[in-house]
């Protein structure tokens, strides 16, 4: 792995930060459990009456490059859980991500998919055994175990699990640590964190296959505007961002709530869901022209790019020219938090990769520095704490 700069002043204070924040501890990291967030709330007054600031200024307050714990810190914890989330926070990110789907009962909960085969361990309870089946979701035949199949109380006798566990090894030392968490239990913890912290906590939140979930009498995003509302989230200045890889999700929530809104671009062939669904022909690419972008703009106040989409990577895997998609961006008054940065030599551009081994580090210092220079405005980052000191360093510079 290449070495970083010799740290200046502003990363050698990003590093002591970061590392007291995680040698100190909390309830949370250390163990506790959601029911130990919420008994903290409920001891110190009801939800919502004293949100935090509603954004201090608001999303243009945030540094640039924003770092954006992706699904927590799932580069060293099990992804959605309280322990990830707070870790992510502890190694300094600006804002946390959470993708929501719902459960049979009509609770948001904190998955990155609905399909929970992976990243819990339901399939070693037998009582749920008769609940695997088989369903199609956004055109993909997928087989295991649904959060609309189990109520809340049923899902909370699981334990989350580590997704990609032959790449990271070490974060299935925490299996079976957290629950699953509801997406209120990770407001309470976000209310409580900003009290003690002094400053709100920014989250990123995410309606996941909103399109599905609406057919079958689950919607997202009425569900969504009434946590956000009762917490004090639902304001233009609130501390947190709503992201859909659908743009009609992003346009049902402009109705409902105020709150800054991001609409999530995957490969430049692919299209929306509600797209195909409703018979719109246009693809990711017509998205990302200057038409496109000026549409996005109407209803929403950034995208989400995968980074491919600024940085093409050619056949062997090395980054070509930079598109004009920042460039473009900007002149709709978009900002761009783009995905996803991780530290693993198999996500890295070629370029970036040392060794041979594909799940050690490569040269994410020289990845990210490649990635701030086009302008972006953020990144969501599994690895928040090398996010952290790359913007740190390229502020500085």
């Amino acid at each position: 792995m290449t070495q970083p700069e010799r740290p200046t002043p502003a990363r050698r204070a990003v590093l002591g930060a970061a590392g007291a924040a995680v040698l100190g501890g909390s309830t949370v990291l250390a163990g506790g459990t959601a029911q130990a967030v919420q008994s903290a709330v409920a001891a110190d007054g009801e939800p919502g009456a004293r949100a935090q600031g509603h954004g201090h200024g608001g999303y243009r307050s945030l540094p640039v490059p924003t770092v954006i714990g992706h699904r927590g810190a799932s580069g060293y914890r099990p992804e959605h859980t309280l322990g990830s989330y707070q870790l992510a926070l502890d190694l300094g990110a600006d804002v946390v991500e959470q993708d929501l789907v719902p459960t049979k009962d009509g609770h948001l909960v904190c998955r990155h998919e609905n399909d929970i085969t992976g990243t819990t361990d339901v399939a070693d309870h037998p009582e749920f055994a008769s609940r695997r089946t088989t369903k199609t979701v956004d055109g993909a035949a997928l087989t295991g175990w649904f959060t609309e199949d189990f109520t809340l109380a049923e899902l909370k006798t699981l334990r989350a699990e580590e997704r990609i566990p032959a790449t990271r090894q070490k974060n299935t030392l925490y299996d079976g640590r957290w629950a699953v968490p509801t997406f209120e239990e990770v407001l309470r913890w976000a209310e409580l964190e900003g009290r003690r912290r002094g400053r709100p906590v920014w989250l990123h939140v995410e309606t996941k296959h909103p399109t599905y979930f609406r057919s079958i009498g689950l919607a997202l995003e009425e569900r969504l505007a009434r946590l956000l509302r009762r917490y004090g989230r639902h304001r233009a200045d609130s501390p947190v961002f709503l992201q859909s890889f659908e743009p009609g999700s992003i346009q049902w929530l402009a109705k409902l709530v105020d709150s800054p809104r991001v609409v999530l671009l995957s490969g430049a062939a692919t299209r929306p869901w509600d797209f195909v669904e409703a018979g719109d022909p246009r693809t990711v690419a017509d998205l990302v022209t200057p038409a496109g972008l000026r549409w996005i703009a109407s209803y929403a106040q950034g995208i989400g790019p995968t980074l491919d989409l600024i940085l093409p990577r050619d056949a062997s895997g090395r980054l070509g020219a930079e598109t004009t998609l920042v460039r473009d961006a900007h002149a709709q008054g978009l900002i761009l938090h783009p995905y996803t940065q991780r530290n693993e030599n198999t996500f890295l551009p070629a370029e970036y990769r040392r060794g041979t081994d594909p799940n050690a580090y490569g040269d994410a210092f020289g990845a990210l520095k490649r990635f701030f220079a086009t302008g972006i405005d953020g990144i969501f980052s599994d690895n928040a704490d090398t996010a952290v000191l790359a913007a740190a360093d390229f502020r500085a510079r």
